[in-house]
């Protein structure tokens, strides 16, 4: 019985792994520049107290330096906080980062709620403030039909904090 043309071939050497390690690579490279955790935290704590209080492939959470702004940490993925919402305290639009931005400066607590689409089918929480017993804020973000309103996720995320040893007790 003879044998495919294929079989008598030499083989050749495959790309495909090459490919992954390209692929590889550019994940890592892309991590390195993402915000890890605040100084003194174990970022995998702190990811499962976050992932436990709001964790939803919707929801994000920022962890930055009070004043300067400067993120520390980020729950998420960078498309995932990128997104846009209904601000729910005024007319607009608006991304985490510019309420991180906000609050980095006045360090107010902020618990807001609304809906997303017309039907109220959907809504948007939003939460921010200070970290106790620190010089770090945060700013989360949780959009869906099942979201969390913003007076939830602040109480959650204090709870979540003191867990991960991000606030002093």
């Amino acid at each position: 019985m003879r044998r495919p043309w294929s079989c008598w071939t030499t083989p050749t050497r495959s790309r495909t792994p090459r490919k992954a390690v390209g692929a590889a690579l550019a994940a890592l490279t892309l991590a390195a520049c993402s915000p890890t955790a605040p100084p003194g935290v174990d970022r995998d704590q702190l990811d499962a107290a976050v992932s436990k209080a709001v964790g939803d492939p919707n929801s994000c959470v920022l962890i930055a330096q009070a004043g300067s702004g400067k993120t520390l940490y980020r729950y998420n993925s960078a498309t995932a906080c990128a997104r846009e919402f209904p601000a729910c305290d005024g007319p607009g639009t608006r991304k985490l980062s510019s309420l991180l931005d906000v609050t980095a400066k006045d360090r107010q607590l902020r618990a807001l709620s609304c809906n997303t689409q017309a039907d109220a089918s959907r809504g948007v929480g939003w939460a921010a403030g200070p970290i106790a017993g620190t010089d770090l804020v945060y700013a989360a973000m949780m959009e869906g039909d099942r979201a969390f309103p913003g007076r939830m996720m602040a109480d959650r995320l204090e709870g979540a904090f003191r867990k991960a040893k991000v606030s002093k007790p």
